[in-house]
């Protein structure tokens, strides 16, 4: 039986991976004619089939002033309190209306209740759970536990209560083995783990997307080689790795492409990489690529330059992060067939190394070794081709759309009794 999804976060808008995994999720539920709906303070999905509520962007006015007195100091002031309650009881009217303009039988929860970048849309679906029973799926890709950012707060309380909250209603859904395993030591809560995904099944029509002019359209050349970091530009990225890569392979033909937006966390780190690129002598560049716009039926309309041209016209996709949840630019490298520097992050390690991906590898810093099997990479065309065709298949075999419907059905069924997914 088709039910209507209610997809609930602050923000559901470019290419940062709860935008991009939540618009795989509709499009698989909506395959079973599961109708998805859209609830967050900035949007790029369907109007038609949304509601956009600005108070629970994070960027929101009255919510920074509750970040900046809520973390880095101990002791919190009354009005803080005061004004977590006041937006929390909006936004809860909010749902409701919400649940009834839409008819919603299931929300999804998207990071809203594991990473306090919004308290008040945390304690409000807290307690709307609590007074409707709502079949709820908390999607959780990031703890605050995992950011330093957050170690030092004044909400403690709400930490506890809402981050992520304990419901009777309520199905937990982590995305690595270490999440999962964190999430029942520090909640008790047990937890379905369900990876992030590609379509697999349906391979891009590379050689269609790299016809376009997206070379000639940034200022480069044919013959040059675009080192791509697919990635938002925040300190986590280390994106100063791969500006220190394309420094020490000293080949005035490569370039660096960073594909993602700025500003999530401040321009300072961004200005940072600009002077350091000029100091190293590093052509930077920085392309705001777009996902196509996604409506809850599974439909594209193309925006802009897209990701997947700009991935298309890479030689080789630069991703020495220092932390991830999972890793969604090592996905799209294994999808659109290209070869990829990885810095072995946790996660790396834990769920995707033992899978047998073929990868060129740092363990936090460059050496001669790494900067030696780079070249190798982009000069031997027989050898990149065979690694970039042994990974796509395995991405076909364990991070596939076939997967996420597997996980899908288990999730619908929990809550409807009915295994029609």
């Amino acid at each position: 039986m088709p039910q209507n999804i209610g997809f609930i976060s602050t923000r559901f808008s470019g290419t940062d991976g709860v935008s991009l995994e939540s618009a795989k999720w509709a499009q698989v539920l909506w395959d079973y004619e599961h109708v998805s709906h859209w609830y967050a303070g900035k949007l790029d999905r369907d109007p038609g089939a949304s509601m956009l509520v600005p108070e629970a962007y994070f960027y929101d006015r009255d919510n920074v002033w509750i970040n900046e007195r809520a973390f880095g100091t101990r002791q919190r002031p009354p009005e803080l309190t005061r004004k977590v309650y006041e937006i929390a009881e909006h936004l809860k009217n909010t749902l409701y209306e919400f649940r009834k303009q839409y008819e919603i039988d299931i929300f999804i929860v998207e990071n809203a209740l594991c990473l306090p970048m919004h308290i008040p849309l945390g304690v409000a679906l807290t307690h709307f759970m609590a007074e409707t029973a709502m079949p709820t799926v908390a999607h959780h890709h990031d703890f605050y536990w995992e950011r330093p950012r957050f170690s030092v707060n004044s909400v403690e309380d709400f930490l506890a209560m809402a981050f992520p909250p304990k419901s009777a209603s309520l199905q937990h859904v982590t995305i690595n083995s270490f999440a999962q395993e964190d999430l029942s030591w520090r909640k008790g809560a047990s937890s379905i783990m369900v990876p992030n995904v590609l379509d697999f099944e349906h391979p891009p029509a590379e050689e269609e997307l790299k016809s376009t002019d997206f070379r000639r359209e940034i200022g480069l050349e044919e013959d040059d080689i675009i080192l791509l970091q697919p990635t938002r530009v925040v300190p986590r990225k280390g994106i100063e790795h791969s500006i220190a890569l394309v420094s020490q392979l000293r080949n005035p033909k490569c370039k660096l492409v960073v594909s993602h937006e700025s500003g999530d966390e401040g321009l300072e780190y961004r200005d940072a990489l600009i002077e350091l690129a000029e100091q190293s002598g590093v052509d930077l560049r920085f392309v705001h690529a777009q996902t196509p716009l996604v409506n809850p039926y599974g439909t594209h309309q193309a925006v802009g330059t897209s990701l997947e041209e700009v991935y298309a016209h890479a030689d080789l996709i630069t991703y020495p992060s220092l932390y991830e949840g999972f890793g969604n630019a090592l996905l799209e490298a294994f999808y659109y067939r290209k070869p990829v520097l990885v810095n072995r992050y946790a996660i790396f390690i834990s769920d995707i190394e033992p899978k047998g991906f073929q990868v060129v590898t740092m363990n936090g810093f460059l050496t001669r070794n790494v900067l030696e099997h780079v070249r190798r990479v982009i000069s031997d065309d027989q050898y990149r081709q065979e690694m970039v065709d042994y990974n796509f298949e395995l991405g076909k075999k364990f991070f596939s759309y076939t997967v996420l419907r597997r996980k899908l059905r288990s999730l619908i069924t929990a809550f409807t009794g009915l295994d029609d997914l």
